[in-house]
């Protein structure tokens, strides 16, 4: 779950293959079931869509438009036909009470403001804000101890890019000052052994562009070597934990 620079969208896919089941649950369960919409889908907003794959889940049950910072995301997820916008969280472009929902995922991360943005939110929002995932480095387990020895640098990588690796604790405070009821909760997201086996060398490399710079080169091979030993075991583990918002006006 480890995101360094510009996000890549192979990264932003594992993120859904691991979340998809949760989001979905939530997004109906906890949100568009509560909504009288009359025929008309819910209108729902992607704050920092990206490329657009929530959108694209969504879709089904929302009338989702998109909105992100970055002009190449703006013109990937209209590469796929999906009605985006370029605009700032910070500010977004859109008038008091233009959606019934507004959402983000793995955003207030890597916001400078985090409150400001959910305040926005709020605002464009006529009944529901859902902040459907954002992690907490702080409460990270992995094993073996070599890998574990990483997790302060990962910590230190993050800041070191201006976000904040402690975001997921905070989103009751950030949600309740923002004005909304809130319901909190955390993801099921541990890997099922054999996924994680299928994803080790991906997860291994995420891991190791976000601290090689910041890690000397033994400490580094160390932590390989006990992956590998540890995936031939099959004693390899990795949770982080990744909470979710859900707030009502």
């Amino acid at each position: 779950m480890v995101r360094t620079g510009q996000v890549t969208e192979e990264q932003l896919i594992r993120q859904l293959g691991w979340l998809r089941e949760s989001w979905s649950w939530l997004m109906r369960t906890k949100v568009a079931e509560r909504l009288e919409t009359g025929e008309s889908r819910p209108s729902a907003l992607d704050v920092g869509c990206g490329p657009g794959l929530l959108m694209v889940l969504f879709s089904p049950t929302f009338d989702v438009k998109g909105m992100d910072l970055d002009p190449e995301m703006v013109r990937t997820a209209r590469g796929r036909e999906l009605d985006v916008v370029q605009g700032d969280a910070m500010a977004i472009p859109f008038v008091n009470g233009s959606f019934d929902v507004v959402y983000c995922s793995f955003t207030l991360l890597w916001l400078g403001d985090p409150q400001k943005a959910v305040r926005e939110m709020a605002r464009a929002s006529r009944r529901f804000v859902v902040l459907l995932a954002e992690p907490d480095y702080g409460g990270r387990i992995s094993e073996p101890k070599e890998v574990a020895e990483l997790d302060r640098y990962l910590v230190g990588s993050l800041v070191g890019q201006g976000a904040d690796p402690f975001v997921g604790r905070k989103l009751g405070a950030i949600m309740e000052a923002a004005g909304l009821e809130v319901e909190l909760g955390v993801h099921p997201g541990v890997w099922s052994p054999g996924q994680l086996r299928d994803e080790a060398n991906e997860e291994w490399a995420s891991i190791a562009n976000a601290v090689r710079d910041i890690v000397d080169p033994e400490t580094l091979e160390s932590a390989r070597s006990a992956w590998d030993r540890a995936l031939a075991d099959r004693s390899l583990f990795l949770f982080n934990p990744v909470f979710y918002a859900i707030g009502r006006k």
